[in-house]
């Protein structure tokens, strides 16, 4: 019966997602988009999580491999390189070039830890987009042989437009929301299965193990380097499946989508929700979206009209989204006082918790 008992909030959730959209057009509430790209992030937060929440490793560059998904899509189906790869081919394919930077940047970095580790992967995410910019005349010279001369591989600032879209048994992927958010809540509900399996699987107790303390873990046989380097690999390919989503819907890539502020946004939904949770990771991704795209657009419509019948010129030019990093920031320290495992913490860090308080001693905040 208990068994039965725990698949009921799942089972409600499913057909809330099922049913929503219907909802949302009978309506006309005109927020599947929002909810749609609030879900292609929580895809990159679940991925995340890996090398936070679970290795404990942390990377304030993982937009970077949201930029090599996004742009894998749109190099292969560009036409102006002429591939116009089939969109389902090109997201594996996406999968599987995140994946592969994810083992590049990781296999010289990991032997270091904390800060060190912190900023090299800042500087990655920085280095990614840059290049991306640059990477429109491309000369490749051997010696006096020319192998390669003013290639346009990303077409630089202009970015890559249009990008395939994807084709599902003759019916192609247009400007109706409702095909791609079927679409991006069958990537998320692989990737939270992937997820969980991972969490219960051998390889995640030995990413918990060198989360809580890598020497320790590496004298009961885990190999640290490989273990940590799975974690980046399988976290980047996360970002794959969000990249190559992302590109096709919106139909247009540029080096500005995948600034060092997506890194930390991201960052923000793993600590909010709790880290090592999928639960919380979901959670905290809806919750910092919806209060960024919903709560502070309507927010900042409600001043200006109170403004306008006040007669208080100040308020009718507030801008309450220009202030969202304030708001992120003050409630990521409230959460942090307050709540050190976030708001949904998973079963493990709140034994820890548990544990250090019985002791006598203040929680520990890795």
């Amino acid at each position: 019966m208990a068994k039965y008992q725990r698949a009921i909030p799942w089972i409600v959730g499913a057909t809330c997602l099922l049913v929503y959209p219907f909802v949302d057009q009978a309506l006309n509430l005109q927020t599947l988009y929002a909810v749609t790209d609030a879900a292609v992030f929580v895809v990159l937060a679940l991925g995340l999580n890996i090398v936070v929440g679970y290795a404990g490793l942390l990377d304030l560059g993982y937009a970077a491999f949201f930029a090599i998904g996004a742009y894998t899509t749109g190099v292969l189906t560009w036409p102006g390189h002429g591939l116009e790869w089939n969109f389902w081919i090109v997201l594996w394919c996406s999968v599987v070039i995140a994946a592969l930077f994810g083992v590049i940047i990781g296999a010289p970095t990991l032997r270091v830890r904390g800060d060190y580790l912190a900023i090299i992967t800042l500087a990655f995410g920085e280095v990614i987009p840059i290049a991306i910019r640059n990477l429109w005349n491309l000369d490749i010279r051997i010696g006096g042989w020319v192998l390669v001369e003013n290639f346009n591989l990303t077409n630089g600032p202009q970015g890559l437009n249009p990008v395939g879209r994807p084709r599902l048994f003759g019916f192609e992927f247009g400007f109706d929301p409702l095909p791609w958010y079927f679409l991006i809540l069958v990537i998320g509900v692989l990737v939270v299965l992937t997820s969980h399996r991972l969490e219960h699987s051998r390889l995640g107790r030995a990413w918990m193990a060198i989360r809580e303390d890598e020497t320790a873990a590496a004298c009961m046989g885990v190999d640290p380097i490989r273990t940590k380097l799975l974690a980046f690999a399988l976290g980047a390919s996360f970002s794959g499946f969000a990249g190559a989503f992302y590109a096709a819907k919106l139909q247009a890539i540029f080096p500005e989508l995948f600034r060092f502020q997506v890194s930390i946004i991201i960052l923000c939904m793993v600590i909010l929700g709790g880290m090592g949770s999928i639960t919380g990771v979901i959670m905290g991704g809806m919750f910092i979206l919806f209060f960024d795209r919903v709560v502070l657009a309507q927010s900042t419509q409600l001043v200006r009209g109170l403004g306008r019948i006040l007669n208080i010129t100040p308020l009718t030019n507030v801008d309450l989204q220009l202030w969202r990093w304030f708001f992120f920031g003050a409630t990521l320290i409230i959460v942090m006082v307050l709540r050190p495992g976030g708001l949904f913490p998973s079963q493990r860090w709140r034994a820890e918790i548990h544990a250090t308080e019985g002791a006598g001693a203040e929680p520990v905040v890795r």
